[in-house]
């Protein structure tokens, strides 16, 4: 098992020590299967929300994987995965998993997909690791413990003005909804430096608290979407939110370099990026 990082850091709370040891070599295990089990044929499974909206079998594989390793740890644990796993459990803590975020990008062979892990206690999220395995990084976080890509911190980069920020954001799956999205991205580009679209939330989550994005938005994102990258980019010290006042959520998720929020998300809110 690969060796947590920073794990006597003074606000992190102890008793998670051992979510983020099992965070960090479910993810490992995960992105090892994905990276070197990819079949030259790889193919779709099955479709979700709509026919682009795409399962393969690597998706299944992996979340079986990271289920299972969690589950002979801490047999009384709740799982949320996105490609079914779902159970209360007694413990209080619950995992919320993506097995593969940015499937469309691995099904095509393309690098930006990493694996996400999230543990929950008690509804708040306390640890969050995303692996992105062509890229050799791992990030992580405690909550009350800063965040870290490879064991080095990282922060979120400062603020410059919002036009010259480099945002990020993705595109769902529904017609209606991209048709949205695409008018939102149309009214945003002119304000700011430029605009990018990576195929994978949690990596731009971690791109925003690396300092490689200066903000994100994207609408749509599930909670296995942002769970682990919500919590990584708000310890490097990013704002993170939904819209004004409210969470990270379905319905709007926003992080980015607290000046650049500050412009950002009243800006998104007059553009309507959280309707379609």
């Amino acid at each position: 098992m690969p060796d947590p990082q920073h794990l006597d850091r003074p606000h992190a709370d102890p008793r998670n020590d051992e979510l983020l040891e099992l965070a960090l070599e479910a993810a490992h295990r995960a992105s090892t299967l994905l990276r070197d089990g990819r079949p030259a044929d790889l193919g779709v499974a099955a479709t979700k929300t709509s026919p682009i909206d795409v399962v393969t079998e690597m998706d299944l594989a992996s979340e079986k994987l990271i289920t299972d390793f969690i589950g002979e740890h801490r047999p009384h644990d709740g799982f949320l995965g996105e490609e079914g796993a779902g159970s209360a459990g007694t413990s209080g803590v619950r995992w919320v998993i993506d097995p593969v975020d940015g499937t469309v990008n691995y099904l095509y062979g393309l690098p930006s997909w990493a694996v996400s892990i999230a543990a929950e206690k008690d509804g708040e999220t306390v640890v969050g690791v995303v692996a992105a395995p062509m890229r050799g990084e791992t990030y992580q976080a405690v909550r009350g413990g800063g965040a870290y890509c490879n064991g080095e911190p990282v922060s979120h980069r400062p603020a410059p003005p919002l036009s010259q920020a480099l945002v990020g954001t993705g595109f769902g799956y529904l017609t209606e909804r991209r048709a949205a999205q695409a008018e939102v991205a149309r009214a945003l580009i002119p304000q700011v430096r430029d605009i990018r679209r990576g195929g994978s939330a949690a990596i731009d989550l971690c791109d925003v608290a690396c300092g490689r994005l200066d903000g994100y938005y994207e609408r749509g994102l599930n909670p296995w979407d942002l769970a682990a990258g919500v919590l990584i980019a708000s310890e490097a010290g990013a704002l993170t939110g939904g819209r004004p006042g409210e969470a990270a959520s379905h319905e709007l998720t926003v992080a980015a370099s607290p000046g650049v929020f500050a412009e950002l998300q009243p800006l998104l809110e007059e553009l309507g990026a959280w309707h379609d």
